[in-house]
């Protein structure tokens, strides 16, 4: 670790400390987003009654018809693995269909059902949660910002990007 990075590591500070301000602002905005986030997705399953990343891929499949898993799992970003658990409840519950067909007989194509289109109808949007559209809608600046501070943000905590492919919310919450 380079000496300029170690001298600038604050010690940790006792529980009984109070935070300094800057702390505790930034603090604060971080609970305001993921209780936004929370919100949203509380909101998507009373109405919806599905999960949040499930609404988010039934919009997918509407959009594309015929769109395979591992489409799907990119359209997402997620990993493959993450897509298939999240869409095999709704191939079993009647919200999607998975049909063969072509040469390659292990691709499945997905396509929404009546039922599942009624329950993107009663969806809140948008459909993929409110974190990914107000991403969205920053400029690129901004964003290439975030992305340098949220990466110092991640070295701090000391965590692998592991969970960086899974959604917010979904089946495996």
């Amino acid at each position: 670790m380079p000496a300029a990075t170690s001298a600038r590591k604050k010690s940790p500070r006792p529980a009984s400390e109070a935070m300094d301000e800057p702390t505790a602002r930034v603090l604060r905005r971080f609970r305001l987003v993921f209780n936004t986030v929370k919100t949203h997705f509380r909101a998507v399953e009373k109405k919806a009654g599905v999960a949040g990343a499930q609404v988010w891929a039934l919009s997918v499949v509407a959009a594309q018809p015929g769109i395979g898993v591992g489409a799907l799992a990119k359209a997402m970003d997620v990993h493959q693995s993450t897509a298939s658990n999240l869409i095999k409840p709704m191939l079993e519950s009647g919200l999607l269909l998975g049909e063969r067909s072509g040469t390659d007989r292990r691709a499945v194509q997905l396509t929404i059902t009546t039922q599942g289109t009624r329950v993107l109808r009663r969806a809140p949007v948008p459909f993929a949660g409110v974190l990914p559209d107000a991403l969205a809608k920053l400029d690129a600046a901004t964003l290439a910002r975030l992305d340098r501070d949220l990466g110092k943000l991640i070295e701090a905590l000391g965590v692998q990007p592991r969970g960086a492919n899974v959604p917010l919310h979904g089946p495996e919450d």
